[in-house]
């Protein structure tokens, strides 16, 4: 499993797009958003926007939880699309290699690269903005690491079921980008229609938004905790039963 991680990491840094969504992306978006919004949070008899704090200490945790789906949700389906697609997973199970090898190997990649593309993120903000450091830093990356995990069973459900590698990456980046936009990393939620916000809160990333924001400024995250560990979960299982070598 650890030699498959090595291998799965350096094919990771050879893809540019998955590179770029993963790192740069995120990065960009949150200094764009930052520009826009500031960090001054809603003051009295103002619509209460981004749950009554600050833009930027709204966006930060939450952009945490963006990074893990963009490595998950991007790259790990494409990775294991490509990999059937070519033939290099029936190869591995003619050899012996298991399923949790596979997988462990592909989990693994995610932690690494989730957890160098957040640590980016929070020092670049950082140097640029003021926002609300977190509560508690271990329970930051304790979520965080869960999130992560979360996010990589479902990354590894769809690499399961896809067929192609290009299939693969163009559902991966379509639920990417409606993450983005309505669960909660883009616009305020408190601006998005009822429709949207509905949409919204079906999302993995919404809930995972609310852990962070839990992890890093005490606030209630409701049911997200339960919701978002069974939507992991169950992707798990799915994604288990579903795998496809060839």
């Amino acid at each position: 499993m650890l030699r498959l991680a090595w291998v799965e990491l350096k094919l990771f840094l050879r893809e540019p797009l998955t590179v770029v969504f993963s790192l740069a992306l995120p990065l960009i978006i949150l200094f764009v958003l930052g520009g826009v919004f500031g960090n001054q949070p809603s003051g009295p008899g103002d619509d209460v926007v981004y749950r009554g704090i600050g833009a930027m200490t709204y966006y930060v945790p939450a952009y945490l939880g963006l990074v893990a789906a963009s490595v998950c949700v991007i790259s790990i389906p494409n990775h294991l699309a490509s990999s059937r697609e070519r033939g290099v997973l029936k190869r591995f199970h003619a050899s012996a290699v298991s399923l949790g090898a596979v997988v462990g190997a592909e989990v693994i990649v995610a932690l690494v690269i989730s957890a160098v593309s957040g640590a980016l993120l929070v020092i670049a903000a950082s140097f640029v903005y003021t926002f609300d450091a977190p509560q508690s830093l271990s329970a930051v990356v304790g979520v965080f690491v869960l999130v992560t995990l979360g996010f990589a069973a479902f990354g590894i459900l769809l690499g399961a079921v896809l067929p192609t590698a290009r299939s693969a990456q163009s559902i991966g980046m379509l639920v990417w980008f409606v993450m983005l936009f309505l669960g909660g990393a883009g616009p305020p939620p408190e601006v998005l229609t009822d429709a949207m916000r509905t949409i919204g809160e079906f999302t993995p990333l919404w809930h995972a938004v609310r852990m962070m924001h839990d992890a890093w400024l005490g606030l209630d995250a409701g049911l997200s905790w339960l919701v978002f560990g069974t939507i992991g979960i169950v992707s798990a299982l799915l994604g288990v039963i579903l795998f496809r070598w060839e």
